[in-house]
C-alpha cells in the first residue's frame, strides 16, 4: 500500500518537476527530443525575459489584486450570510438559503452574455471590478453552503454565554463564532483562490486592455508573441504555478481539518 501511495505521489509531483526543467531549456534542446531530461544549460535568462519582455509582473500583480479582493469579499459576505441564515430566527431564512444555493447550478457560460451587457452598461468593462464582481457572485453560493454547515455545529450555549457577558452580535460573531470555523474559512479561501487564479473565460471576455489582464490571459498572449520561445513560456507557467503551491502548503492542514470535521458531521 505504501509503495502504491509513493507511486501516486510521484505521478502527481512529476509534472511540476518537468515544468521546472522545461522552463530552463531553449528551443534547440526542447525539439531535439530531450524534453524530459535535465537541461544541459540552465537558462535562468528565460525567467528574466518572461518577467521583462513578457510583462509577467504586470499580469501577476493584476491576478494577485483581483484574487485577493475576491477572496476577502467572498469570505466576509458568505460568512455573515451563512451565520444569519443558520443561527438567526427569521421567516425567510430557508427561502434565502435556497435562492443562494441555486447559484451553484448556474453555469459560467450561461451568464457570460448577460454579465457582459450588464458590465458594459455600467461602464465597468476593462476594470478590475469587471472580474471581481462575477468572481464574488459565483463564489458566494459554495462558500455559504460550506460555512453554513459548520455554523450549524457550533453549540448555541456559546452565544448565550457571550450575550450574558455583554457581547453584541458583531463581537459574538467575529470574536467567538468565526474562529471556531477557521478550517471552513481556509477551505473557502483555497477554493475561491483556485477558481479566481485559474479563470480564463471572464478574463478574456471582459478585459481587453493589457494593463488589466491577468496571468491566464497574459500566458495565452505569450503563445502568439513568443511562438518559438517555449522556454520563456515555460518560465511564465512556472511563475504562475508557484503561488498555488505556496497557498496549499500554508493552508493544507486547515483543509484536512475541514474535511475531517465534515466527515464527522456527516
Amino acid at each position: 500500500m505504501q509503495v502504491l501511495l509513493i507511486l501516486v505521489a510521484v505521478t502527481q509531483i512529476y509534472p511540476l518537476i518537468w515544468l521546472a526543467f522545461f522552463s530552463l531549456k531553449d528551443n534547440s534542446e526542447i525539439f531535439s527530443g530531450d524534453v524530459v531530461g535535465l537541461p544541459k544549460h540552465f537558462l535562468w535568462s528565460n525567467y528574466t525575459k518572461a518577467l521583462s519582455d513578457g510583462h509577467i509582473l504586470t499580469y501577476f500583480f493584476n491576478s494577485v489584486l483581483v484574487t485577493a479582493v475576491s477572496i476577502l469579499l467572498v469570505l466576509i459576505l458568505s460568512a455573515m450570510t451563512g451565520y444569519a441564515i443558520t443561527r438567526m430566527n427569521w421567516k425567510l431564512s430557508n427561502l434565502t438559503l435556497t435562492i443562494i444555493l441555486l447559484g451553484m447550478m448556474v453555469p459560467i457560460h450561461a451568464a457570460l452574455l448577460p454579465l457582459f451587457m450588464t458590465l458594459k452598461n455600467l461602464g465597468l468593462l476593462n476594470t478590475y471590478w469587471a472580474l471581481i464582481i462575477p468572481y464574488v457572485a459565483f463564489g458566494i453560493p459554495m462558500a455559504v453552503f460550506i460555512l453554513g454547515s459548520f455554523f450549524k455545529g457550533v453549540p448555541r450555549e456559546l452565544e448565550e454565554a457571550a450575550v450574558i457577558d455583554g457581547c453584541g452580535i458583531y463581537r459574538t460573531f467575529f470574536s467567538i463564532i468565526l474562529p471556531l470555523v477557521r478550517p471552513a474559512v481556509s477551505t473557502v479561501a483555497i477554493f475561491t483562490f483556485l477558481s479566481c487564479w485559474n479563470e480564463l473565460m471572464f478574463a478574456v471576455t471582459f478585459i481587453n486592455k493589457e494593463s488589466y489582464q491577468t496571468l491566464t490571459v497574459g500566458m495565452m498572449s505569450m503563445v502568439g508573441t513568443y511562438i518559438t520561445q517555449w522556454g520563456i513560456i515555460g518560465a511564465g507557467l512556472m511563475i504562475t504555478t508557484i503561488p498555488t503551491i505556496l497557498i496549499y502548503l500554508l493552508l493544507n492542514k486547515q483543509v484536512q481539518q475541514s474535511m475531517i470535521a465534515g466527515a464527522i458531521k456527516g
